[in-house]
């Protein structure tokens, strides 16, 4: 079966500095795969790679989705294809009412204009699903919010973009264990209602992994894989840390 996301030995550099150093990775559809290194071992910069920033420069390496070679194309197509980077510090855009970004993200996505009556129905079902009053969507993008509402700001996102590929990088970095269980729960909403896409979660800590139990990981450290497998290299990780990958 072919690979929703595949990636094959991708050499990256940021400011000619080398960062990514030979990446080879498979996610499908519906898998959650989960990223893990310690910080500095350049897994937010594959996440950036993957989504197309223009901060990173690939000079070695292709990175296919669907099949189709997207090495070459610009954030903008990408997320029209269904590739969605939750950040890890989501901007705060003050001036930009979230109700309206929201209507137009979703017009960019499915490339059609959608009437005012329909998106409301359309975001009032969503804002149930993560149990958020209306008055959230009135205020301007990420201003102001919490940590923990930004990460929902990116889950409401998710619930109305329904992409093929969620890319959570560090989704729970910052987060007490109160947030981060909330935050587990409205992905594991989302998987349900769009059980064909694939999380690829991005973290240094293995604690969201308890709510959302990955199935396949991978080790990175110094801009390589040091290793893949399942669940179980998150117990080695908890016994021995990361220093027992090479």
């Amino acid at each position: 079966m072919t690979p929703l996301l595949e990636i094959s030995n991708l050499r990256i550099s940021v400011n000619d500095k080398p960062i990514l150093n030979g990446i080879s990775l498979n996610v499908h559809q519906g898998q959650i795969v989960a990223i893990m290194g310690p910080n500095g071992s350049g897994k937010s910069t594959l996440a950036k790679t993957i989504m197309g920033s223009p901060e990173v420069k690939v000079d070695q390496g292709t990175i296919l989705f669907e099949g189709e070679n997207i090495t070459e194309l610009d954030v903008t197509d990408r997320a029209k294809l269904g590739i969605f980077l939750a950040f890890q510090y989501p901007q705060e855009i003050p001036g930009v009412n979230m109700r309206y970004f929201l209507k137009s993200a979703y017009e960019a996505r499915f490339g059609k204009k959608i009437d005012q009556l329909e998106f409301k129905s359309l975001l009032s079902d969503a804002l149930k699903k993560l149990d958020l009053d209306s008055s959230f969507v009135q205020r301007n993008l990420n201003y102001g919010f919490s940590g923990g509402e930004k990460k929902k700001s990116e889950i409401l996102q998710l619930l109305l973009l329904k992409p093929k590929l969620a890319i959570l990088d560090e989704t729970d970095s910052g987060l007490d264990i109160d947030s981060l269980k909330s935050v587990a729960q409205s992905v594991t909403l989302l998987k349900q209602s769009n059980p064909e896409m694939a999380c690829l979660i991005i973290t240094h800590y293995e604690r969201i992994l308890e709510y959302l139990i990955p199935d396949k990981v991978y080790i990175m450290k110094n801009g390589y894989i040091s290793a893949e497998g399942d669940i179980n290299l998150v117990n080695q990780i908890l016994e021995h840390g990361y220093a027992c990958f090479s």
